[in-house]
């Protein structure tokens, strides 16, 4: 399906402010960008860059006073996501090096803390698909989706033990159980389409096996906690280890957020 996304922010900046935004989609798995616009006001100098993950950054300066950005992204997004019941888990030696850091804990994720927690959760569950389904599974119905419980401190620790958070918790929680069962675990931050209420969204990948006859070969299957079903129709903007990496404001000085707004409409015109 054709998807246009539009995410409106305004901010309010007391004094020249350092800002990296990272608010472009690119082409991918699972979608192609059509055609996109940024629009700032007032106009700036923007600089953009690639970061280690792969993700597009905006670089510049926020000026004093009032600063608006508006951007689009028109993408052919695919109608559903992979699902691969019974993949294997594919074994460390045989990762490729850049999906190795996604086995190790971060910030916001203590993979190394949760090795009791996860074994219980998946009990006899194959290992790799199904046992990050068990996860998934086992988030969505025992944390509570719940605005104003959790902040940007909340590790998945916090929300294994407080049972309640919004889709950047759940997508931790979800990473942090599936590396310490030794399967590299991603978040990633895009739009959802139809998600109620619509606001920018949070939930991450699980690496594991792309054929059942082959332990060598992995590929990446999206999971979403907050989902009762697998759901398509995804704008991927970033990926990253958890929410340090994937942080799609990152100010440097005196800069208040006013306002945000996000939409993913179907374009009439062009529907696959």
């Amino acid at each position: 399906m054709r998807l246009t996304a539009e995410c409106q922010i305004s901010f309010e900046a007391s004094e020249p402010t350092p800002v990296i935004f990272m608010l472009r989609p690119r082409s991918g798995q699972g979608q192609w960008v059509v055609a996109e616009t940024y629009l700032l006001e007032p106009n700036v100098l923007v600089t953009e860059y690639t970061d280690t993950f792969g993700n597009l950054c905006q670089r510049l300066v926020v000026p004093t006073g009032p600063f608006r950005l508006h951007t689009t992204a028109c993408v052919e997004a695919a109608d559903t996501i992979d699902v691969f019941p019974g993949a294997p888990f594919v074994p460390i030696q045989h990762l490729p090096e850049e999906v190795l850091r996604f086995l190790l804990p971060s910030r916001y994720c203590q993979s190394d803390q949760m090795g009791e927690l996860a074994l219980e959760i998946v009990g006899d569950a194959e290992p790799g698909y199904d046992q990050v389904e068990a996860i998934r599974h086992w988030i969505q119905t025992h944390v509570d989706y719940r605005y104003g419980t959790s902040d940007a401190s909340t590790s998945a620790m916090d929300t294994a033990q407080s049972h309640v958070g919004v889709c950047r918790d759940f997508a931790h929680l979800g990473i942090a159980l599936c590396r310490s069962l030794n399967i590299p675990a991603r978040m990633v931050v895009g739009y959802l389409y139809q998600l109620d209420p619509m606001d920018l969204h949070a939930w991450f990948e699980a690496y594991v096996g792309d054929r059942t006859e082959s332990p060598t070969l992995g590929r990446w299957y999206t999971f979403d906690a907050t989902q009762k079903e697998p759901l398509g129709n995804r704008i991927a903007i970033a990926y990253g280890c958890d929410a340090t990496d994937v942080a799609l404001s990152t100010q440097f000085g005196a800069m208040q957020l006013l306002e945000m707004k996000v939409s993913v409409e179907v374009d009439e015109g062009n529907k696959k």
